[in-house]
């Protein structure tokens, strides 16, 4: 029994874990639609959820943001993209990346690939600069494209259709997989090959890269990036207590340069190794998470 409690102890999900199980879980909520391998087609599909989650996943109950921008750009000679952007606009101004850290489906399953005992490959310089490539993409696809298309009056949601890792293995493959489904296959060409060729190199970087395509390639969260200095959830450094050790950016295995910036996805994994206990996760004035609310817990003095 003493062996068991240890075990646990030592694997328990964390806080973060839980909840991006339980927002994969909301945000794919209608699991009813792997058994009838059809699409949720209700009232809500019409809101988008925060992070990249397919609309084509069977068990999907909202809208990715990322897909919905893209088809407001394309429809924009006849309705103004207001609602999408608006969205995107609250969920910057409230979350930021803390949306990437704790609430995106795709991030938990790139955490869970890296769990997979295999050598590692460490941020470095070139990874510093390849995590610019997302910002490549938001512009190319996500806005050039489907708006040069829209002059045309052709909708051209480009990063769904030709890249999207999450529209492959949540749609198509969520879809596929089902019985139901079979006559489907004959409708596939050279487009799905290359997007599952996509997919399978990207799932399989994430064994030995932590968050591969969120650190390198995805535009959502390029688009959260851009409110890091003025998302009201985050974590926050008490530059009065921090003494520049530089401890956080080491252990931290995401991009950043400092805590906070547009690559911080705020999971909350520097708070625990900062000697000056300098960090803490806040949202506004309230904290959340920090070396002091943990001391407390344990009864200890601060």
């Amino acid at each position: 029994m003493a062996k068991m409690k240890e075990w646990w102890l030592a694997h328990r999900p964390t806080t973060r874990r839980l909840v991006q199980l339980y927002a994969a879980l909301l945000q794919n909520a209608h699991l009813r639609g792997f058994v009838d391998g059809e699409i949720y087609k209700g009232k809500a599909k019409s809101v988008c959820v925060p992070g990249l989650n397919c609309y084509s996943c069977p068990a999907a109950v909202g809208a990715c943001p990322l897909g919905s921008l893209q088809n407001a750009i394309a429809a924009q000679a006849e309705r103004p993209a207001f609602y999408v952007v608006g969205t995107l606009l609250l969920f910057g101004l409230a979350l930021g990346r803390v949306i990437c850290g704790w609430l995106c489906p795709l991030g938990l399953i790139q955490e869970l690939l890296h769990k997979v005992p295999t050598p590692k490959v460490r941020k470095n310089r070139f990874t510093r600069i390849l995590s610019w490539l997302k910002y490549v993409i938001l512009a190319v696809f996500v806005l050039i494209i489907p708006f040069w298309y829209s002059l045309q009056r052709y909708p051209v949601p480009a990063f769904c259709k030709y890249i999207c890792p999450a529209g492959t293995l949540e749609g198509a493959v969520g879809l596929l997989s089902n019985e139901a489904n079979a006559d489907l296959f004959g409708m596939l060409g050279i487009l799905f090959t290359r997007k599952f060729i996509i997919l399978a190199l990207i799932l399989t970087a994430c064994v030995f890269v932590y968050r591969a395509f969120c650190r390198f390639l995805c535009p959502l969260g390029a688009i959260y990036g851009l409110f890091a200095r003025v998302a009201l959830l985050g974590v926050r450094v008490d530059r009065l207590s921090c003494t520049g050790c530089g401890a956080c950016v080491r252990s931290c295995p995401m991009d950043i340069m400092r805590v906070g910036d547009h690559e911080c996805i705020h999971c909350g994994k520097c708070i625990d190794v900062c000697p000056e206990k300098a960090i803490e996760l806040k949202a506004g004035r309230l904290t959340l998470k920090g070396p002091q609310i943990a001391l407390t817990k344990r009864g200890e003095n601060p």
